[in-house]
C-alpha cells in the first residue's frame, strides 16, 4: 500500500478522506455500514451553544445532480453534546472533529472553549457561513473582516487544530481565506454549500420553507475545484477540499488541485460506505502511477 497519511496542522490523519459536517450525523449512525476507524476524520453535525430546532419543513429538495437543504443547524446544543454524544464517540479510533456554528462571535468562542476541554476531540471546524445577528444577518464568512473577527476570537480560547470552513457565496474567496489564515486558522476547508432555490411550478411556490437553501452534490464540483485551486495558491496553511466529491477520481482531482485532504458529503446519502471506497481508490491510483505517498500528488497539477 502507498502511504496515505497526511497532516492538517497538528492533526495527523491515517488517510486524507473525511466526512463533511451534516452528512454523517455523529458517525454512530453509519457504524453498521462502514468501519469508522478506516476514515481519516469524521466531522460531526453542526453544534451550537444553545439548542436549535432548525427550520420548518420542507427543508430538503432534490435537484439535478445534487440537493438543496435548509435544515438550519438543528442540534441539541454543545452541553448536550458533551454529556451525551461525546462519551459515545470519544473512543472511536479516528479524528472526531466538531463543526461549530453560531450567530454572534461570543457564541462561537464559548462553544469552542467548551469543546477545547474534551481530550479526544483534536480539532474543530468553524462554520462561518452563519448569519451574524449583530450585523443584520450578513454571514460572517462573506467579508474578510467578519471572518477574521470570529477566527481571532476562537483562536484566543481554542488551542487545538482550528479549521475554518469557507463560504463560496463571495466575490473573492482567496481574500477570505487569507483573512482566516492571518487570524490564526490552522487550515481552511471549502466549499460550503452554494445558495440556490427550487420552485414548484404547479403550486407557484418555493419548495423549501426558507425559499433558498444550500446546494450540494456533483453539480457543484467544478466550482469547488476551481476555488480550492485558487485558495491553495493563496495561503500557506493546508486546504481541505469538498464539494461534489462522489468517488475516488473526484478526490484525486482535488488533491492535484492543492487540497491536503478532502471531505465527502452528499455522496454519503447515496452510498454509506463511500468514504472507505474513496480511500481505497486513492491508494490504487497512487500504486498505478508509481507514487509512494499521497503527499506526492498534493498540488501536483501541471498548468
Amino acid at each position: 500500500m502507498a502511504d496515505l497519511r497526511v497532516n492538517i496542522g497538528r492533526l495527523e490523519m491515517k488517510n486524507p478522506v473525511m466526512t463533511a459536517s451534516g452528512t454523517f450525523g455523529y458517525g454512530l449512525e453509519f457504524q453498521d455500514f462502514v468501519d469508522l476507524e478506516k476514515i481519516g476524520g469524521i466531522i460531526v453535525k453542526g453544534t451550537t451553544l444553545a439548542p436549535r430546532e432548525g427550520n420548518p419543513y420542507p427543508r430538503m429538495a432534490e435537484t439535478p445532480m445534487g440537493m438543496l437543504n435548509a435544515v438550519g443547524l438543528q442540534n441539541k446544543g454543545v452541553h448536550y453534546f458533551v454529556e451525551h454524544i461525546y462519551p459515545q464517540i470519544k473512543d472511536i479510533s479516528t479524528n472526531m472533529i466538531v463543526n461549530v456554528s453560531g450567530s454572534q462571535v461570543e457564541d462561537y468562542a464559548e462553544t469552542a472553549s467548551i469543546i477545547n476541554g474534551l481530550e479526544n476531540i483534536p480539532a474543530i471546524e468553524l462554520n462561518i457561513s452563519c448569519p451574524n445577528v449583530k450585523q443584520g444577518g450578513m454571514a460572517f464568512g462573506v467579508s474578510a473582516h467578519g471572518a477574521a473577527e470570529v477566527v481571532s476570537a476562537v483562536r484566543k480560547v481554542y488551542d487545538k487544530t482550528l479549521i475554518v470552513k469557507l463560504s463560496p457565496n463571495v466575490t473573492d474567496i482567496t481574500e477570505i481565506a487569507r483573512a482566516a489564515e492571518g487570524a490564526g486558522a490552522d487550515s481552511v476547508s471549502l466549499i460550503n454549500t452554494l445558495l440556490g432555490m427550487a420552485i414548484d411550478a404547479e403550486k407557484r411556490r418555493p419548495i423549501l420553507s426558507t425559499v433558498t437553501g444550500g446546494m450540494s452534490g456533483a453539480a457543484v464540483k467544478p466550482i469547488a475545484l476551481r476555488m480550492v485551486w485558487q485558495v491553495a495558491k493563496a495561503v500557506k496553511i493546508p486546504v481541505i477540499g469538498l464539494g461534489g466529491i462522489m468517488n475516488w477520481k473526484d478526490a484525486v482531482e482535488f488533491l492535484l488541485a492543492g487540497a491536503s485532504a478532502i471531505q465527502i458529503g452528499t455522496a454519503n446519502f447515496i452510498d454509506p460506505a463511500v468514504t472507505v471506497k474513496v480511500a481505497e481508490g486513492i491508494n490504487d491510483y497512487l500504486e498505478r502511477h508509481g507514487y509512494n505517498s499521497v503527499k506526492d500528488i498534493i498540488g501536483a497539477l501541471e498548468v
